[in-house]
């Protein structure tokens, strides 16, 4: 078992009898665990410095994904920013353009990384794609850097994306390589694929760097993440990853979630594996129960359930109102699809009740009506000047052909539609109208 050298000496801080003249406030008194929510005293070691009982617990997370790993207490937003100011530092250092390659369904801290540094974004695009699941394959990739005028210096992609779909990081990176290009993956749904009994965290796999939300899918707390950096990527990122962290990141970092990392450690390095090899086996008997059922799965992440709706002739949203006046939580829907995420911590009779709330329905006629096309729109500014221009906020059915400024989406899923810099189309606003979206913040 791995050792927690945060969480031991939280906890010993918590029942000494030390008179606490430092922040926080509170004084360690109250009934939400105030006792153990620290600052930076002595001994306590400092996120964006650290070379203490912090930076021991980071190299057991390393340990544990084969990987330069390193702690956000902000979610993967924070590690998503850090990552793309490495990659502009790195293409900077070798007189290289900083312009990075992006699939479109990206998070929205890739576009407001993206106006904070100003570095290009040159969109690819693949077949049947909606706006939340853009899967990019080896050929899609070989495709686009074989008819590049210019390569990027990166390729980014996001991988689970939302809808659980996950890319072929294997064989996308060896695309990438072969070309002297990064491979940088936000895999914020994917922490646990590095404990499956062959990994498929995008590290194992090729990728030079990436992002976790350790909270989504570990036993976590919200906010927990992790920047993991390859081995064999260059050097220049693990000896400033730090610098780019603080960058962007608090100076006031939770030990509450420090805590939950370093405790995570310790937990994943016992009998984990083993809890989600016997886990997973009862999702896909979940799956194969609804698919029996008539229902049609999307995505081939395994521990999310993702459900066309239409095809069972519900809309996505219905389906989750009636999954949640039977006491279900559920992640996500839309009108196209519902999502449930589970871990290891679920358990059997929470499975159970899903599926029996699910098999309740009968199947209807189809919903043959889709989500409409967006039609990639134009740039007319760069993500940056998009941002920091002088904006208004209008009804949406009033911003055809205006540009975004601001990026107008809720989270979850946090995905733009549109991006700020974009014109808004015809088919944006159409789009915008179907997901609900009734106002936009455009450049004046």
């Amino acid at each position: 078992m791995m050792n927690t050298p945060i969480y031991s000496f939280v906890q010993k801080y918590a029942e000494s009898n030390n008179a606490r003249l430092h922040m926080p406030g509170h004084k360690g008194v109250g009934s939400l665990g105030e006792k153990y929510d620290i600052t930076e005293i002595c001994g306590a070691d400092s996120l964006y410095e650290a070379n203490g009982i912090i930076r021991e617990s980071e190299k057991n997370a390393g340990l544990l994904f084969g990987a330069d790993t390193f702690y956000s207490t902000e979610g993967s937003s924070l590690s998503i920013r850090a990552m793309l100011y490495l990659v502009t530092v790195y293409a900077k250092s070798r007189k290289q353009a900083p312009m990075i390659a992006a699939a479109r369904n990206v998070h929205k801290s890739f576009v407001s990384a993206a106006a904070l540094l100003d570095f290009e974004i040159d969109w690819i695009y693949s077949e049947g794609e909606t706006y939340l699941s853009s899967v990019i394959t080896k050929k899609v990739v070989e495709d686009y850097l074989s008819s590049a005028r210019v390569l990027p210096v990166a390729l980014y992609l996001t991988s689970p994306d939302y809808l659980g779909a996950v890319s072929d990081i294997k064989k996308i990176a060896e695309a990438c390589h072969a070309r002297g290009v990064l491979l940088i993956v936000d895999n914020a749904h994917g922490a646990y694929l590095n404990f499956l009994p062959e990994s498929r965290h995008p590290i194992a796999l090729g990728a030079d760097m990436c992002a976790d939300s350790a909270h989504k899918t570990l036993p976590v707390l919200t906010g927990g993440a992790y920047l993991h950096i390859s081995k064999d990527a260059p050097s220049l990122f693990a000896e400033k990853a730090k610098n780019a962290l603080s960058l962007f990141g608090s100076t006031s970092p939770s030990y509450h979630i420090l805590v939950s990392l370093d405790t995570a450690n310790a937990y994943l390095s016992e009998d984990y594996r083993k809890k989600l090899a016997e886990f997973i086996p009862q999702v896909d008997a979940v799956k194969a129960r609804l698919r029996q059922h008539g229902y049609t799965l999307f995505g081939n992440e395994p521990l999310k359930i993702t459900i066309y709706t239409k095809a069972f002739g519900y809309y996505g949203t219905e389906l989750a109102e009636h999954i949640f006046s039977r006491g279900i939580s559920y992640e996500f829907a839309d009108p196209d699809f519902l999502v449930l995420m589970l871990t290891e911590k679920n358990t059997e009779n929470e499975l159970s009740r899903t599926l029996d709330a699910l098999l309740s329905l009968e199947k209807r006629e189809k919903i043959s009506t889709g989500a409409p096309a967006l039609i990639a729109p134009e740039r007319i500014l760069s993500p940056r000047d998009a941002v920091m221009s002088d904006s208004e906020t209008l009804p949406v059915s009033e911003c055809h052909g205006r540009t975004l400024s601001s990026v107008t989406v809720g989270c979850p899923p946090a995905v733009p539609i549109v991006v700020s810099g974009e014109q808004i189309n015809q088919a944006a606003i159409e789009c915008f109208e179907y997901y609900g979206i009734e106002y936009c913040s455009v450049v004046k």
